[in-house]
């Protein structure tokens, strides 16, 4: 006679091993199901797209960094680099005298982005939000522009500030009935000042920046939930403050993304400055002074790889931000 105190039958109790090895089993027999064709096909899927991105990124990225420590100038072959430390750093902050300039460029082409452009682009966002007659319209338009490259956008400013021949001196020669504008140039002259130089670029590249900033917080005002708009006016908030106390706050997450685009196109400004006067009379960007470093006739290539390796170290700082509120928020 058993004793009724303990069980007849104690179930088994499964390891966290068993359990591990169970799930092998399940992975290996999925991965089993695949034909070879499937596993052919899964391999070029992931690693051509890896090759790629290894070859174009990760490969001249690491090479920049190492030839930033180097004075060699593209002749001949690898014996020809010598290693020669942080020389290249110590010129580029104490001696190249281009450099500061161009760093304040490009912050002064961030504070016009963030300041002017961005906020113009999200109020555009909100009129068009409103369903006006003829917004898809509206928003082809405006989006227009950034379905260009600032290259071409590039020669469509060239050709309205140009001296002589551009639409900006006609219009004004028209409008004063002073041809002067049109012999000299004088509306937007490219060897005048820098002051006027730059802020007739910062204008270009702003037409095409408020476009894409419109476009991504009218996306981020479609989504929001029409219950908190209604809730804020029964409150008795007018449209200003269920904006700014409702659903902006809602918008973080699009904020977020606006603020390191934002970052990232000021920093890696180039193509429209290098087309409209190659970075002269003031206009020069760290991109262009990397470019011209390396492409120009004396063909410093370590010299320019120290500017690209400290565009990237700035770049970098935007990017880990952005990543670090992606994982936190698939976190929580």
């Amino acid at each position: 006679m058993s004793d009724l105190s303990t069980p007849p039958y104690a179930p088994p109790v499964l390891t966290g091993g068993v359990s591990a090895s169970r799930g092998k089993r399940r992975k290996s027999k999925r991965f089993s199901l695949l034909t070879r064709r499937d596993k052919v096909v899964l391999s070029l899927m992931v690693g051509v797209p890896a090759f790629i991105h290894i070859f174009l990124i990760w490969i001249p990225t690491i090479g920049s960094i190492v030839l930033s420590f180097t004075s060699w100038n593209g002749v001949g072959g690898l014996d020809k680099i010598k290693w020669i430390g942080f020389k290249n750093y110590d010129n580029l902050f104490h001696v190249y005298q281009p450099f500061w300039p161009a760093v304040e460029n490009n912050l002064i082409w961030l504070a016009v982005f963030l300041c002017i452009a961005t906020p113009l682009g999200m109020l555009l966002a909100v009129i068009l939000d409103q369903n006006l007659r003829g917004s898809r319209i509206y928003q082809s338009i405006l989006y227009m522009p950034v379905v260009l490259s600032l290259a071409i956008v590039g020669f469509i400013w060239e050709l309205i500030y140009s001296p002589g021949m551009g639409f900006l001196n006609n219009f004004l020669a028209a409008v004063t009935h002073d041809k002067s504008w049109v012999t000299s140039g004088t509306a937007i002259d490219w060897l005048g000042t820098r002051g006027l130089n730059f802020a007739a670029v910062l204008v270009a590249a702003s037409w095409r920046h408020v476009g894409y900033i419109m476009v991504l917080y009218l996306a981020g005002l479609k989504s929001v939930d029409n219950t908190l708009r209604e809730a804020a006016s029964i409150d008795g908030a007018n449209g200003r403050q269920a904006f700014f106390r409702v659903i902006f706050p809602v918008l973080a997450p699009i904020n977020v993304v606006v603020l390191v685009v934002t970052v990232i196109e000021s920093l890696r400004a180039f193509d429209i400055v290098f087309i409209i006067n190659k970075g002269l009379n003031g206009l020069g960007l760290l991109s262009v002074l990397i470019a011209n470093s390396i492409l120009g006739e004396a063909s410093l290539i370590g010299f320019g790889s120290a500017m690209a390796v400290i565009l990237l170290l700035i770049s970098i700082g935007p990017i880990i931000f952005y990543l670090y509120r992606t994982m936190r928020e698939e976190g929580e």
